[in-house]
């Protein structure tokens, strides 16, 4: 089933949503495209409301859509909701207004399973978004088992029985509190609400729907049961209607259709977790596929998170479980004590080349390992919270190096291993040991478990082969809380986690980056962009012959609807200003310029401050110094945050205060009215006594030259950036735009004006604390 082609002729005019493209737009629409026709990559910083999205989505379908262009997809990646949301807006509006002869773009938005499950959306089956993948996966394997190769029954007569199920059960009126079938998305699907079962095998019927479908030898694409050229834009309550509806699996019809949509939206994993890859978008990540990487700032230190490894204490403690498991039948056995798996266990063993002796070791070895990790973290205690065991809700999130951060050289736990004889071997069979384990309990247990070994045996063989300069090795205390851990023991506060921190990921960007046939990489905040080129491995890139254009296209929109000032006051440094709530001269400074842009903007004002508990202070001072509601917003997830926008939006003005590494400073629309005046308040660098972050530093110093200005200075002026861009989104916005730190102002050694666009420069005039009340009067009755 294919997409119907396009014209024969394609101009990118014709694509674009909007009767005219702003001159920005349009030289970036055509940098892109010229760029990507010879394998190269377009470098747009593009200020918040100038486009950046229907420029990218132009560019790529302009190519998707052209007889002589080599591109049959474009991959929209992005790390921020409200920035997928735009590309479908965009998407729609691009199809809403393509000429009459075209076939709509046809279009797809990626998410998890547990959105798309029938099952785990309607909490039916024994299934919930806890449990979904899990018993996907168990119900996968067994609907397999039952139609698979001398298999018991054929997927056609699976899914007829379910229908069959879900008749009789019409039939017999058995139910007086509505109908039993299962409805999700408004739509009724042929199937009962409980999960049917075929000889007492449960199964999916959805899965098996789909597998009934499936062509002996052909594309899965045949197997999806509605006609997707029409569609446009399958948002995942589309899919879900259109699959489930009638009958098949909508992760499943999802995955079939990804290499015949012309353009896919997902997030950064979908292009560089390994795992996922390497499982389910694969089928994308190709030299025909034209890549968008929003808001790319944030791919380097998203990327290095996907790239980092780790093992927690609890898999590897369930890892040690299920080695035992296979182990035991085969000792039993030859100890005289028969038992009907150990034949079972010998064959998987043979056909994995892997040796039972392999498996003690590997066994022994996570053992003994949960043994040291148990030493390391009680002596850590011990030092850090004297008397811990008497109160552990004290406890916080911790990190125990395991070698010098700014030293690269072996780490303690591979120095152990080495004197308690497990070498490099030992840390790499884990991973074959791990998968061979989990392949035999999977055919011995009928259950719908994750098994553990592969993933521990993996994070153990990546900590062997991982070199010592570009990677930092650490414990990570995460505080948790297990009732079932013995009261004194830190198992009950916290899940211990053995990581490999990738600490330079531009190698990996740039080998992923490198797949695709070209793309865009655009983002508010990109300057410097020589900087970004280098940490995110353009340069590499660039080096092997891929082209890579740069543009930077500050505000087009009017200068007289904005001013923007950098206060000069003294830099907001921990040495300055002290602990929050000290009385000082720094921190009185601060709060006079936020109050006075609260007081003298009307309408809604964002504060932003270097970590959370700047702001909780800053949000207390500002109760007693402004007349409006002051809003703080605290670290929390997704539903307290967006309760906090919608109060905020909400009614007369109020004050918002935040931290800027938080998410109300990132991809949050703030457009129209909601939103006059933004403050940022000191450089929001991270912690730098993190020994990850110092790991970080030095690795940096090594591969750039200056690890403090590319890891932490950079980084920390974007999330600043990104926050004051708030404020202006339109042509007929108007606003106040307020950085506050000398360093914003002045040249200084230390000073971040450098960072900023010249356009940016050149706006953000200094003026000291007391001439700030003056100017902003100034323009507020200039634009009344």
């Amino acid at each position: 089933m294919a997409v119907a082609s396009g014209p024969q002729s394609v101009t990118w005019q014709e694509v674009f949503g909007h009767p005219e493209a702003y001159p920005e737009q349009a030289d970036g629409i055509e940098t892109a495209i010229e760029t990507a026709r010879d394998d190269g990559f377009a470098v747009v910083e593009g200020a918040c409301g100038t486009g950046k999205t229907m420029l990218a989505l132009t560019a790529g379908i302009e190519l998707v859509r052209d007889p002589d262009s080599d591109y049959e997809r474009v991959f929209v990646l992005t790390s921020v909701k409200q920035q997928l949301r735009q590309f479908e807006a965009d998407l729609r509006t691009i199809n809403e207004n393509l000429p009459d002869e075209w076939n709509p773009i046809s279009g797809l938005t990626l998410v998890g399973k547990a959105d798309v499950c029938p099952y785990s959306r309607e909490r039916c089956g024994g299934i919930d978004e806890s449990s979904v993948y899990d018993r996907c996966e168990g119900l996968r394997d067994r609907t397999r088992g039952l139609v698979g190769d001398g298999g018991r029954t054929s997927a056609e007569a699976l899914a007829k029985d379910a229908r069959e199920q879900q008749t009789g059960l019409l039939d017999t009126g058995a139910t007086t509190t509505g109908p039993s079938y299962l409805e999700t998305a408004d739509e009724p699907t042929p199937y009962p609400k409980s999960m049917p079962e075929y000889e007492d095998v449960e199964y999916c019927p959805f899965y098996a729907n789909f597998l009934a479908d499936l062509p002996d030898d052909g594309d899965p694409i045949e197997a999806v049961p509605f006609d997707f050229s029409d569609e446009g834009l399958i948002t995942p309550e589309d899919l879900v209607s259109l699959a489930a509806g009638a009958g098949s699996c909508p992760h499943s019809v999802m995955g079939a259709l990804l290499p015949h949509l012309e353009v896919v939206v997902g997030n950064y994993y979908h292009a560089f977790d390994p795992t996922t890859v390497g499982t389910f978008t694969g089928a994308l990540v190709d030299d025909s596929t034209f890549v968008i990487c929003d808001e790319a700032h944030m791919l380097e230190p998203r990327v290095r998170d996907l790239v980092s490894v780790g093992v927690g204490d609890r898999t590897l403690r369930d890892a040690e479980s299920e080695f035992t498991r296979v182990i035991q039948p085969v000792e039993f056995d030859d100890a005289g004590k028969s038992t009907e798996d150990a034949d079972l266990v010998r064959g998987e063993l043979q056909e994995a080349d892997v040796t039972l002796r392999e498996l003690k070791e590997t066994r022994d070895f996570v053992r003994d390992l949960r043994e040291e990790l148990d030493r390391r973290v009680t002596a850590h205690l011990d030092t850090e919270y004297v008397g811990w065991r008497a109160d552990l809700t004290e406890l916080t999130d911790e990190e125990i190096p395991l070698r010098d951060p700014e030293e690269p050289t072996v780490d303690e736990l591979t120095e152990w291993a080495e004197s308690a004889g497990y070498d490099e071997g030992t840390w790499v069979r884990a991973e074959a040991t791990g998968s061979a384990v989990a392949r035999i309990l999977d055919s011995v247990e009928d259950d719908d478990k994750r098994r553990a070994a592969p993933a521990a045996g993996r994070a153990l063989a990546t900590w062997a082969y991982a070199d010592h300069e570009k990677h930092f090795r650490e414990i990570d205390l995460e505080r948790t809380w297990d009732e079932m851990e013995p009261l004194e023991s830190w198992r009950r506060a916290y899940n211990a986690r053995i990581s490999v921190h990738n600490c330079v990921p531009g190698e990996a960007i740039a080998e992923r980056l490198g797949d695709f046939g070209g793309g865009v990489l655009m983002s508010a905040t990109l300057e410097p962009i020589d900087v970004f080129r280098r940490v995110t491995g353009l340069d590499a890139l660039a080096e092997e012959g891929r082209p890579v254009a740069e543009r930077t296209f500050g505000l087009g929109f009017p200068e007289s609807n904005r001013a923007s000032f950098a206060v000069d006051v003294p830099k907001f440094t921990h040495s300055n200003r002290g602990q929050p709530g000290e009385e000082n001269e720094t921190r009185l400074a601060y709060t006079d310029a936020a109050a006075e842009v609260c007081t003298r903007s009307p309408g809604n004002v964002l504060v932003g401050m270097p970590n959370y508990a700047e702001a909780e202070w800053m949000a207390s001072v500002l109760e007693d110094r402004v007349d409006k509601p002051v809003l703080l917003d605290e670290s929390s997830g997704d539903g307290a945050t967006e309760d906090l926008k919608r109060d905020f939006f909400g009614g007369t003005g109020k004050v918002l205060v935040t931290s800027l590494r938080g998410t109300l400073t990132e991809g949050v629309d703030y457009s129209g009215d909601k939103l006059s005046a933004a403050v940022v308040c000191g450089v929001p660098l991270i912690n730098t006594s993190s020994p990850r972050t110092r790991a970080v530093k030095t690795a940096y110093d090594k591969e750039f030259g200056d690890g403090f200005e590319t890891a932490l200075t950079v980084p920390a002026v974007r999330k600043a950036r990104q926050a004051i861009g708030r404020v202006i989104r339109g042509t007929d916005e108007v606003g106040v735009r307020v950085f506050v730190d000398a360093r914003y102002a002045r040249d200084s050694w230390n000073g971040v004006r450098e960072y900023f666009p010249e356009q940016e420069r050149e706006e953000f005039r200094p003026v000291s604390s007391d001439m700030l009340g003056f100017g902003l009067d100034q323009f507020w009755s200039s634009v009344e």
